[in-house]
């Protein structure tokens, strides 16, 4: 019997590829999204008790387009939908479909999906937000808290986007050369989205399968745009972020904080090309936030040990990035590196005027715990970690405050001690 778990684990992870194919067999949304959603239904019943399919993408796909193919047939009062016995046992037609899943038949699926989710007629949040939903799966709910609006209006603007998209009448196939350059930019945002939708997961490999399938994404991008330093950058970033999978939790799936990762854990064979490719794209001295986000990891990456980062090098590369995109989230990652370099307390004077800003952000609340901790103001440092941890959007995040305040405190008492 599989565990339910692994089963919806698995439909999440394969929903970018088996939605874009459905896209293209029936140039919809609504139609690709709802065969899908069908689909999906007909595996939670059937993958516990039959056991999963030897591809899930693939299965996906197929009684997702017989489903909606199905619906078309009972509205024309033709023959239905095969039994679900029969469904279950897709092994034959499955095989020959899963062989051609990484052929170029589907190797742009989900580079189409994300053309058409980045139409240049729809407005920046309406992109990302439909990118969201779509590509990534999250719901509205989600969608609406990372905007910081109601879900009400979210939904509306996904349904919006959608209708938008059909009534530009859009070609459901890879634009051309001069769309493509055009639409690079938010194409780009949204693969580093799927990207992030599979690195915050937590502990979850098939979630994490999004990384990799982001990976690939930006080397498909790559090789259209082989002279563009902010692709590379982008893949040099992830790369070298995915690169520390391994040791990003522990035994009990527990976070890891970045000073007592394994090192020897780390991916070397994706450090070396990431390594490769920011180095490379350096070269084009045409600075990008991409580039200057990967150049961060890239300094993280060389560090041998922790008291080896350069934290003076990636203190000047976030104020290049603030530079570059002003944003206070910005400036909160960056006074980390302040806090290394010149103190904890340079570093709350940093962040203290971002406190409007990032008043409901658990993070704020987190580093400004840490740095009043640092200064030996234990009760303020106390009230703002209570204050993150209760924004904290999942256990996750509220165990990684905790273990940030767990260590802060043996580190203040050995000082002390």
């Amino acid at each position: 019997m599989t565990d339910p778990a692994w089963t919806q684990a698995a439909l999440t992870a394969a929903r970018p590829q088996a939605l874009g194919a459905l896209l293209r067999y029936f140039r919809d949304l609504d139609t690709a999204e709802e065969a899908f959603q069908d689909a999906c239904l007909r595996a939670l019943k059937s993958w516990p008790v039959n056991g999963p399919p030897r591809d899930p993408k693939a299965w996906l796909i197929m009684v997702g387009r017989n489903a909606a193919l199905d619906g078309v047939r009972r509205r024309g009062k033709q023959a239905e939908l095969p039994p679900e016995e029969v469904l279950s046992d897709l092994e034959d037609a499955e095989a020959a479909l899963a062989d051609r899943l990484d052929g170029s038949h589907y190797r742009d699926d989900i580079l189409r999906l994300l053309f058409v989710c980045c139409q240049p007629e729809l407005p920046d949040t309406q992109q990302i937000a439909l990118a969201l939903r779509i590509v990534c799966g999250l719901t509205v709910p989600q969608i609406a808290k990372a905007f910081l609006v109601g879900e009400a209006a979210m939904e509306q603007r996904i349904t919006r986007a959608k209708a938008r998209i059909a009534q530009a009448n859009v070609p459901y196939e890879v634009p051309s050369a001069a769309e493509r350059s055009e639409r690079l930019a938010a194409v780009a945002a949204m693969v580093y989205l799927v990207f992030n939708a599979g690195y915050s997961a937590g502990n979850n490999p098939a979630r994490g399968e999004l990384c990799g399938e982001a990976i690939r994404l930006a080397r498909l991008l790559l090789r259209l745009f082989q002279t563009e330093p902010e692709i590379m950058g982008l893949t040099a970033l992830m790369l070298l972020q995915h690169a520390r999978a391994a040791a990003r939790f522990d035994a009990a799936g527990e976070i890891v904080l970045l000073d007592d990762q394994d090192r020897a854990l780390w991916d070397g064979k994706l450090i070396a090309e990431g390594l490769a490719l920011i180095d490379k794209a350096m070269r084009s001295r045409r600075p990008g936030p991409y580039q200057v986000q990967a150049a961060i990891a890239a300094l993280h990456a060389r560090a041998a040990r922790p008291q080896d980062t350069d934290w003076a090098g990636i203190d000047a590369l976030y104020a290049a990035l603030e530079r570059m995109q002003p944003s206070p989230v910005v400036t909160l990652n960056r006074a980390v590196a302040v806090s290394k370099v010149h103190g904890a307390a340079e570093a709350l004077a940093l962040i203290e005027p971002l406190e409007p800003r990032l008043a409901g952000y658990f993070h704020f609340h987190g580093a400004r715990g840490a740095f009043l901790l640092q200064l030996g103001r234990g009760q303020e440092a106390h009230a703002a970690f209570d204050r993150a941890i209760a924004l904290a959007g999942t256990p996750a995040e509220a165990a990684h405050i905790r273990l940030h305040l767990d260590r802060l405190i043996r580190e203040n008492a050995e000082k002390t001690g």
